[in-house]
């Protein structure tokens, strides 16, 4: 395994702890004298530094592998799922906005498996990345909102809203993106034929 494939595995096993950290009532919620909330920012932050590191590191060293292709999304929607879900559990994010983000993750995986059967690569598109980026500013400023900062929920708050802005424009755009592909393949082979 690679360097890139193993900090996405790293993310992936991340995320459990980050639950733990969240939802576990810790004695005067703190964990060995820091407070929870940036034990789990910490946690956070790193995981999603990983991200963006294994990313680099593939394109740079050249070690973009099928299994990092096919992990790097999962541990990507693990650990921003997990975090959601567990601001709901806190009470800190309404549930419908959480699932519409979420739905929408399960939605364009949909689309994109359904793409790849039919020989379509669908690449992240420059919406998808501001997404993922906006989840984890939303997802920061909300937990560290929650605890050590309270004046960053606010702003956790309206980045959670460029968030679900982003992730509905960005579904529309991937299904729009699906459609033009498809069309243009079908085309290319009734001319093959044809021909």
């Amino acid at each position: 395994m690679n360097l890139p494939n193993a900090l996405t595995v790293v993310r992936m096993f991340l995320v459990p702890l980050l639950v733990v950290v969240l939802l576990t009532e810790f004695e005067g919620r703190r964990i060995l004298g820091m407070p929870k909330e940036l034990v789990g920012a910490a946690i956070f932050g790193i995981a999603s530094l990983t991200d963006w590191l294994d990313g680099y590191l593939a394109r740079r060293r050249r070690q973009v592998t099928w299994l990092g292709q096919m992990l790097d999304p999962i541990a990507d929607k693990l650990l921003t799922s997990a975090a959601f879900i567990s601001l709901v559990q806190l009470d800190l994010v309404p549930a419908w906005m959480v699932a519409l983000i979420i739905g929408r993750e399960f939605a364009v995986t949909g689309l994109r498996s359904v793409a790849h059967t039919r020989g379509i690569t669908m690449p992240a598109s420059s919406l998808g990345k501001i997404k993922m980026a906006s989840q984890v500013t939303a997802i920061l400023l909300l937990i560290l909102g929650w605890g050590p900062l309270p004046w960053l929920a606010p702003l956790g708050h309206l980045a959670l809203w460029v968030v679900m802005i982003t992730a509905v424009v960005s579904a529309v755009d991937y299904y729009r993106r699906f459609q033009q592909l498809l069309n243009a393949r079908e085309a290319d082979v009734s001319v093959r034929k044809a021909g």
